[in-house]
């Protein structure tokens, strides 16, 4: 169980949690303290005192927020007439992307529910289909509108469905197309009987097929699932979603959403299913078209070019490009190709970094995209860094358990110019990061249109690097005889350069790349994980060191250096290098001395010709301390040349053929 259901656990039992003066005080109603409770609180203290931690800072930075717009943010009320709803500011980038990469499959949202014990495939297709009725996002696609004629007499833009200004001009803009009804196809694969190593292979490949097929904005739904019969009582649920209808937290709603439908649907009554209305959800007051309204109308109050002032400001003369110390150079156009990888931080490391992020009155997010920070700059020596980061955007308690595509992306910029200590660097980051996200409501879509930075086909612009601490994941869920399990789904694609994303798991900290293919070898990002990991083992060692001196190379590459760089080796001093060869042409005249393309030459060959050379250049006046300039592509000629000078007592200055004449 995550912390934050931990937490939730705790308040349905009455029990009150709070943090003051990093102690933690808690108020147990009578006869609800178990000895069993009472362990869990005592084993899982260190992990709730973080989450408070974190959960302060944000709580301080919404109040910061809330003081700077001087007001409270207006409600988010229902629509009547469902017509022509202008898709969000983030949606509407999508669709354009969609529309420049038609038939990709970049912005799909793929899960893969692992389910054990005797399903009810009838009772598991009603909860689906529940979810999509219960939630307007998962019945929406997206088109562009094509205003009907209006009357020229008694119109007025008042009359809009939407009775506001932005509905009346919707020309040629995206808007929300919202079915009363989508019904819900869940096919079935039967793979018993397959082999487990058979079964393993088949279900990664429709896996990856269900991943990899595009969806259509506009004709088709925009969530699809498949079922995977492995065996009896094991089954593989594959749910993919649209990016423009969903995001991460809102998989974990339908989850958890799935987990109480299915279990008060599995009642079976005289052989058919309950069908009463009543179900364990709440009735949700406003759907994601309301929002979408409602952003539109809040950010045109003001609020907007409030926000984009703090941004203009924090981003100016920002750098276009970070370049990252490539495997190959940059294509023309980016292909989104990518891979991920996965590594593990040690339970000892990362209970190390909650507790030093605490002491520092940060948070553990604070603390890695720091230590990420200071990676980057140790990559590339460039002082000025910009990391996207995703944050929920989901401030208003009214969208907490609603899907929909409702993220937004934060550029972070820090400047390590001047080397700081990590504690000095971290100051800053906390700084700029509760900045950021009282200003977080401006969508990075207007952020781009305002700011209008280099654009390229070859990179993303602002920024090309991403960070994530994803503390919402889904663990096991147990219901109704059946237990759901969220397993990794792998992609081929990759949005940006480099992304990483750190999870908190109840065995420690666990960081993922998704990094682009076009850009990176395997073995490279293999080596990124081991410097990441040394160098936040170096920063709890030693949190007041420069960045610049912390340890980033673990033991077994040191080793490494140390033996490469040992070089040292026994040289005649008294003998200059063409002397040298001479000898060895002695010991080997007719050895192999240069392989060029298809030609090669012995070592007599090589000491004559270079003998004719010198010979004609100290007719021409060369000699000690002159210099003659060698102007040759790499070829055989060019070492003839080389040995002919120094037999002739001058010294050579090479000139780069490509050089203007």
């Amino acid at each position: 169980m995550k912390i934050s259901e931990f937490l939730t656990h705790l308040r349905s039992l009455g029990v009150e949690v709070k943090l003051q003066e990093e102690r933690l005080l808690l108020n147990v109603p009578k006869g609800v303290m178990t000895p069993e409770l009472r362990a869990e609180l005592s084993d899982r203290k260190a992990e709730i005192l973080t989450f408070l931690s974190q959960v302060n800072l944000v709580a301080a930075s919404s109040t910061v927020q809330q003081q700077k717009l001087g007001s409270q943010i207006p409600p988010i009320l229902p629509i009547d007439n469902l017509e022509n709803i202008p898709a969000s500011f983030a949606q509407e980038s999508l669709w354009f992307l969609d529309q420049l990469n038609p038939n990709s499959a970049f912005y799909n949202i793929p899960s893969a529910l692992h389910l054990q014990g005797n399903l009810n495939y009838l009772a598991l297709k009603q909860s689906i289909q529940e979810i999509v009725d219960r939630h307007a996002a998962l019945r929406t696609n997206f088109v562009l509108h094509q205003p009907k004629e209006q009357p020229t007499e008694n119109y007025s833009p008042l009359n809009s469905p939407l009775n506001s200004p932005l509905n009346s001009q919707l020309n040629g803009e995206v808007v929300q197309v919202i079915s009363a009804t989508m019904p819900v196809e869940l096919p079935v694969v039967d793979l018993q009987t397959l082999s487990a190593a058979e079964q393993e292979i088949k279900t990664k490949q429709l896996i990856n097929a269900e991943v990899a097929k595009p969806f259509n904005l506009v004709q088709e739904p925009l969530i699809r699932v498949l079922l995977l019969q492995l065996g009896i009582a094991e089954q593989i649920l594959v749910v993919n979603m649209h990016h423009i209808i969903s995001d991460g937290w809102s998989m974990g709603i339908f989850i958890k959403e799935l987990a109480a439908l299915y279990g008060h649907k599995s009642k079976l009554v005289a052989g058919s299913f309950v069908t009463e209305k009543t179900t364990l959800l709440p009735e949700l007051q406003i759907q994601f078209p309301d929002f979408a309204v409602w952003q539109r109308q809040w950010l045109q109050s003001g609020v907007l070019e409030s926000q984009l002032a703090y941004w203009q400001k924090q981003l100016a003369n920002a750098p276009s490009l970070l370049e990252l110390p490539y495997d190959r150079p940059r294509p023309a156009r980016q292909t989104y190709q990518g891979a991920t990888q996965s590594f593990p931080l040690s339970e000892e490391l990362s209970g190390a970094i909650a507790l030093f992020s605490r002491k520092q009155n940060a948070t553990i997010f604070m603390t890695l995209l720091a230590a990420f920070q200071t990676l980057l700059y140790r990559y590339t020596q460039v002082p000025d860094i910009c990391i996207g980061s995703p944050v929920a955007n989901r401030q208003k308690s009214e969208i907490e358990g609603l899907i929909g595509f409702f993220v937004n992306t934060l550029v972070l910029r820090t400047n390590l110019d001047d080397q700081p200590s990590f504690v000095e660097l971290l100051d800053r980051v906390k700084e700029m990061t509760l900045e950021a996200y009282t200003h977080q409501d401006v969508p990075l879509e207007k952020l781009v249109e305002v700011l209008q930075p280099q654009r390229s086909l070859s990179y993303a612009p602002l920024f090309q690097v991403v960070f994530v601490l994803q503390n919402t994941g889904i663990t096991n869920w147990e219901l109704a005889g059946l237990t759901i399990k969220q397993l990794p789904v792998e992609t081929s694609t990759a949005k940006f350069d480099l992304i990483l994303s750190v999870e908190e798991t109840k065995a420690g900290l666990v960081g993922n790349w998704e990094y682009n293919t076009d850009l990176f070898d395997d073995s490279t990002i293999t080596r990124m994980a081991g410097h990441f990991q040394t160098l936040l083992t170096g920063i709890i060692a030693n949190p007041q060191g420069k960045i610049t001196h912390l340890p980033l190379m673990p033991e077994p590459e040191q080793k490494l250096l140390q033996t490469w760089n040992q070089t040292q080796t026994n040289y005649p001093r008294n003998a200059t290098i063409h002397e040298l060869f001479e000898a060895q042409v002695v010991q080997t005249p007719d050895a192999i001395a240069l392989v060029f393309d298809r030609q090669q030459i012995t070592y007599q060959e090589l000491n004559y010709q270079a003998n004719q050379l010198a010979h004609y250049l100290k007719t021409l006046g060369v000699k000690p301390e002159f210099t003659i300039g060698l102007c040759l592509e790499r070829s055989i000629e060019m070492i003839v040349a080389t040995l002919a000078i120094l037999k002739a007592g001058g010294a050579y200055v090479p000139i780069d053929p490509d050089y203007p004449e």
